[in-house]
Protein backbone atom coordinates (compact mmCIF):
# COMPACT_ATOMS: atom_id res chain seq x y z
CA UNK A 1 0.00 0.00 0.00
CA UNK A 2 1.20 3.51 -0.74
CA UNK A 3 1.72 5.92 2.13
CA UNK A 4 -0.25 8.81 0.59
CA UNK A 5 -3.62 7.69 1.97
CA UNK A 6 -2.13 7.22 5.43
CA UNK A 7 -0.62 10.71 5.30
CA UNK A 8 -3.82 12.33 4.07
CA UNK A 9 -5.96 10.59 6.69
CA UNK A 10 -3.54 11.46 9.49
CA UNK A 11 -3.32 15.08 8.39
CA UNK A 12 -7.11 15.31 8.38
CA UNK A 13 -7.46 13.82 11.85
CA UNK A 14 -4.76 16.11 13.24
CA UNK A 15 -6.46 19.15 11.70
CA UNK A 16 -9.72 18.12 13.36
CA UNK A 17 -7.96 17.66 16.71
CA UNK A 18 -6.64 21.22 16.55
CA UNK A 19 -10.07 22.52 15.55
CA UNK A 20 -11.76 20.75 18.45
CA UNK A 21 -9.20 22.15 20.89
CA UNK A 22 -9.80 25.74 19.79
CA UNK A 23 -13.56 25.26 19.97
CA UNK A 24 -13.16 24.43 23.66
CA UNK A 25 -12.29 28.08 24.27
CA UNK A 26 -15.61 29.81 24.88
CA UNK A 27 -16.08 33.46 24.01
CA UNK A 28 -16.35 35.52 27.23
CA UNK A 29 -19.43 37.52 28.14
CA UNK A 30 -18.02 41.01 28.32
CA UNK A 31 -16.25 43.48 26.10
CA UNK A 32 -13.31 44.34 28.33
CA UNK A 33 -9.87 42.82 28.58
CA UNK A 34 -10.74 41.80 32.12
CA UNK A 35 -13.34 39.43 30.65
CA UNK A 36 -10.48 37.50 29.03
CA UNK A 37 -8.58 36.94 32.27
CA UNK A 38 -10.59 33.89 33.41
CA UNK A 39 -9.76 32.27 30.07
CA UNK A 40 -5.99 32.43 30.67
CA UNK A 41 -5.63 28.82 31.93
CA UNK A 42 -7.75 27.51 29.06
CA UNK A 43 -5.69 29.50 26.55
CA UNK A 44 -2.35 28.42 28.05
CA UNK A 45 -3.37 24.75 28.03
CA UNK A 46 -4.49 25.18 24.41
CA UNK A 47 -1.14 26.71 23.43
CA UNK A 48 0.77 23.84 25.05
CA UNK A 49 -1.38 21.21 23.35
CA UNK A 50 -1.25 23.04 20.01
CA UNK A 51 2.54 22.91 20.24
CA UNK A 52 2.41 19.18 21.05
CA UNK A 53 0.05 18.39 18.17
CA UNK A 54 2.28 20.46 15.88
CA UNK A 55 5.35 18.55 17.03
CA UNK A 56 3.64 15.20 16.38
CA UNK A 57 2.38 16.35 12.98
CA UNK A 58 5.84 17.59 11.99
CA UNK A 59 7.65 14.44 13.15
CA UNK A 60 4.98 12.18 11.64
CA UNK A 61 5.44 13.98 8.32
CA UNK A 62 9.22 13.61 8.43
CA UNK A 63 8.99 9.95 9.44
CA UNK A 64 6.66 9.19 6.55
CA UNK A 65 9.03 10.91 4.13
CA UNK A 66 11.42 8.03 4.82
CA UNK A 67 8.69 5.41 4.55
CA UNK A 68 8.29 3.59 1.26
CA UNK A 69 5.34 1.26 1.82
CA UNK A 70 2.69 0.78 4.47
CA UNK A 71 1.67 -2.53 6.01
CA UNK A 72 -1.41 -3.48 8.02
CA UNK A 73 0.62 -3.23 11.24
CA UNK A 74 1.65 0.31 10.33
CA UNK A 75 -1.98 1.25 9.65
CA UNK A 76 -3.04 -0.01 13.09
CA UNK A 77 -0.06 1.60 14.82
CA UNK A 78 -0.93 4.89 13.13
CA UNK A 79 -4.55 4.60 14.30
CA UNK A 80 -3.25 3.89 17.80
CA UNK A 81 -1.26 7.14 17.72
CA UNK A 82 -4.24 9.09 16.36
CA UNK A 83 -6.43 7.67 19.14
CA UNK A 84 -4.20 9.08 21.88
CA UNK A 85 -3.77 12.37 20.03
CA UNK A 86 -7.55 12.62 19.66
CA UNK A 87 -7.90 12.56 23.46
CA UNK A 88 -5.76 15.69 23.81
CA UNK A 89 -8.72 18.08 23.35
CA UNK A 90 -10.46 16.42 26.31
CA UNK A 91 -7.48 16.35 28.65
CA UNK A 92 -6.43 19.84 27.54
CA UNK A 93 -9.90 21.22 28.19
CA UNK A 94 -10.20 19.54 31.58
CA UNK A 95 -6.80 20.80 32.68
CA UNK A 96 -7.44 24.36 31.49
CA UNK A 97 -10.98 24.60 32.89
CA UNK A 98 -9.73 23.44 36.27
CA UNK A 99 -6.72 25.78 36.37
CA UNK A 100 -4.05 23.09 36.24
CA UNK A 101 -5.25 21.19 39.31
CA UNK A 102 -3.66 17.89 40.30
CA UNK A 103 -5.88 15.25 38.65
CA UNK A 104 -6.47 17.03 35.34
CA UNK A 105 -2.73 17.73 35.03
CA UNK A 106 -1.91 14.14 35.93
CA UNK A 107 -4.34 12.80 33.30
CA UNK A 108 -2.90 15.21 30.74
CA UNK A 109 0.57 13.79 31.47
CA UNK A 110 -0.71 10.24 31.08
CA UNK A 111 -2.21 11.25 27.73
CA UNK A 112 1.15 12.69 26.63
CA UNK A 113 2.94 9.53 27.75
CA UNK A 114 0.51 7.37 25.77
CA UNK A 115 1.07 9.54 22.67
CA UNK A 116 4.83 9.09 23.03
CA UNK A 117 4.51 5.32 23.42
CA UNK A 118 2.17 5.12 20.42
CA UNK A 119 4.58 7.16 18.29
CA UNK A 120 7.43 4.83 19.27
CA UNK A 121 5.30 1.80 18.34
CA UNK A 122 4.51 3.35 14.93
CA UNK A 123 8.18 4.15 14.34
CA UNK A 124 9.13 0.58 15.31
CA UNK A 125 6.52 -0.90 12.95
CA UNK A 126 7.82 1.20 10.06
CA UNK A 127 11.43 0.19 10.77
CA UNK A 128 10.46 -3.50 10.97
CA UNK A 129 8.61 -3.19 7.68
CA UNK A 130 11.57 -1.52 5.91
CA UNK A 131 14.39 -3.33 7.65
CA UNK A 132 17.05 -2.39 10.16
CA UNK A 133 19.24 -0.84 7.48
CA UNK A 134 16.56 1.59 6.30
CA UNK A 135 17.09 5.33 6.24
CA UNK A 136 14.56 5.78 9.06
CA UNK A 137 16.38 3.25 11.24
CA UNK A 138 19.64 5.08 10.65
CA UNK A 139 18.03 8.48 11.27
CA UNK A 140 16.57 7.56 14.66
CA UNK A 141 19.52 5.55 15.92
CA UNK A 142 20.70 7.11 19.16
CA UNK A 143 17.45 9.07 19.50
CA UNK A 144 18.09 10.90 22.79
CA UNK A 145 14.93 13.01 22.82
CA UNK A 146 12.74 10.04 21.93
CA UNK A 147 14.17 8.02 24.80
CA UNK A 148 14.22 10.71 27.47
CA UNK A 149 10.74 12.13 26.76
CA UNK A 150 8.74 9.21 28.23
CA UNK A 151 10.94 9.30 31.34
CA UNK A 152 10.26 13.02 31.73
CA UNK A 153 6.53 12.42 31.27
CA UNK A 154 6.63 9.83 34.06
CA UNK A 155 8.51 12.30 36.27
CA UNK A 156 5.88 14.94 35.51
CA UNK A 157 3.04 12.53 36.27
CA UNK A 158 4.63 11.52 39.58
CA UNK A 159 5.35 15.14 40.47
CA UNK A 160 1.75 16.16 39.70
CA UNK A 161 0.45 13.31 41.79
CA UNK A 162 2.70 13.46 44.81
CA UNK A 163 4.11 16.97 44.93
CA UNK A 164 2.63 19.76 42.83
CA UNK A 165 0.65 20.00 39.61
CA UNK A 166 2.74 23.04 38.65
CA UNK A 167 5.96 21.04 38.95
CA UNK A 168 4.42 18.21 36.95
CA UNK A 169 3.31 20.66 34.28
CA UNK A 170 6.82 22.11 34.11
CA UNK A 171 8.10 18.69 32.98
CA UNK A 172 5.52 18.65 30.17
CA UNK A 173 6.46 22.18 29.10
CA UNK A 174 10.15 21.24 29.15
CA UNK A 175 9.58 18.26 26.86
CA UNK A 176 7.64 20.44 24.42
CA UNK A 177 10.43 23.02 24.40
CA UNK A 178 12.98 20.28 23.89
CA UNK A 179 11.12 19.06 20.78
CA UNK A 180 10.73 22.56 19.36
CA UNK A 181 14.44 22.52 18.57
CA UNK A 182 14.49 21.04 15.07
CA UNK A 183 16.05 17.63 14.63
CA UNK A 184 17.82 17.55 11.28
CA UNK A 185 18.61 13.81 11.24
CA UNK A 186 15.59 12.79 9.19
CA UNK A 187 15.98 15.74 6.82
CA UNK A 188 19.61 14.75 6.26
CA UNK A 189 18.55 11.18 5.49
CA UNK A 190 15.78 12.44 3.19
CA UNK A 191 18.34 14.43 1.19
CA UNK A 192 20.12 11.12 0.45
CA UNK A 193 17.08 9.80 -1.42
Amino acid sequence: MEKNRLEAFSDGVIAIIITIMVLEMKVPHGATLAALLPLAPVFLSYVLSFVYVGIYWNNHHHMLQLTETVSGAILWANLHLLFWLSLLPFTTGWMGENHFERWPTLLYGINLLCCAIAYYILQTCIIRNQGGGSLLAKAVAGDFKGKVSPALYVCGILAAWGYSAAVGLSFFVFVALMWLVPDKRIERMHSKL
